[in-house]
């Protein structure tokens, strides 16, 4: 278990991590439908994972068997954006001891088994205990030329970079509908093979005003989002392509102009409708030394 006089202080939003992680990219290709077809009892043979419900951006086409799923956000008190990440805690899971990263957030159990899909699951920032920090950073090679212009690579996202979030436009569908930026999320000094990327979209106020209004999870999107900022982890479930809101004119042809398209499959997401999706989260590496005693 991790000592608690060596974790940094809360303000910092970083976490201890004890040690390497191995295999970064041995299961990029594996998707979250595939990751259903697992038995589980593969479980024990590394840390957490297993059935997981989760809220997601919705996949309404295209090969994608689940949406991809969101990360809760917070501003701190200069502007800039976080993403929650659980508080680690020690569970029972089949007959053993475990360390997993859980909490509640708007009534649903948010956790980072969310996030161990795609081979994600073997990346450090997913680590329960891992010494990252929460605040989202801007992404190279953004397809945004806002995002090109007015920030720089590994600046931390300030809610002042979205103030024109109302009438933002790129000739890619509707202008209006909100502002994006890609992103990187509790990877500062990791192999780009374990960078946990994200995408964060500033919704319009009346597109906003929709989303409250037709979602199902009302409690939840309430609790997940602050000043209309939604934020989801940006690995396609099919093949772990990272997809965008509005970054190229290709999406169009798929009806998706106004929607998140991922080009190498045509799945599409509704970044406007979390919705509550099922799947078998894949364990962490044996590598992990999380057990309960350790």
């Amino acid at each position: 278990m991790p000592d608690e006089s060596d974790k940094y202080p809360e303000e910092t939003g970083r976490r201890r991590f004890v040690k390497g992680v191995v295999g970064s990219a041995a299961l990029a290709t594996i998707g979250v439908g595939s990751a259903a077809t697992l038995n589980l009892s593969t479980s024990p043979t590394g840390r957490g994972g297993g059935i997981t419900q989760f809220f997601g951006i919705e996949i309404v086409s295209g090969p994608a068997p689940n949406g991809m799923p969101q990360i809760p956000v917070e501003i701190d008190d200069e502007g800039y954006l976080r993403g929650v990440f659980p508080e680690p805690q020690t569970v029972e899971q089949q007959g053993r001891q475990v360390q997993v990263a859980r909490t509640q957030i708007g009534g649903i159990t948010y956790s980072s088994e969310w996030f161990q899909y795609c081979g994600v699951q073997t990346y450090p920032g997913v680590r329960p205990d891992a010494d990252q920090e929460n605040y989202f950073r801007y992404a190279d090679s953004a397809p945004y030329q806002w995002q090109n212009e007015d920030v720089s690579a590994g600046d931390r996202m300030n809610i002042d970079d979205f103030e024109d979030y109302e009438t933002w436009g790129n000739d890619i569908g509707a202008a209006g509908l909100g502002k994006p930026a890609m992103g990187t999320w509790r990877s500062q000094d990791v192999p780009p093979a374990g960078t946990l990327p994200v995408q964060v979209l500033r919704v319009a106020p009346d597109k906003f005003e929709e989303m409250q209004a037709n979602v199902s999870a009302g409690q939840w999107l309430e609790a997940s989002t602050q000043e209309n900022f939604v934020a989801w982890l940006n690995k396609c479930t099919h093949f772990c392509c990272v997809p965008s809101f509005k970054g190229t004119a290709q999406s169009a042809k798929f009806g998706a102009s106004n929607e998140v398209y991922c080009p190498c499959h045509q799945s599409v997401y509704d970044p406007f409708n979390p919705t509550e999706y099922t799947f078998v989260a894949l364990p962490r590496t044996e590598g992990d030394s999380d057990e309960g005693g350790e």
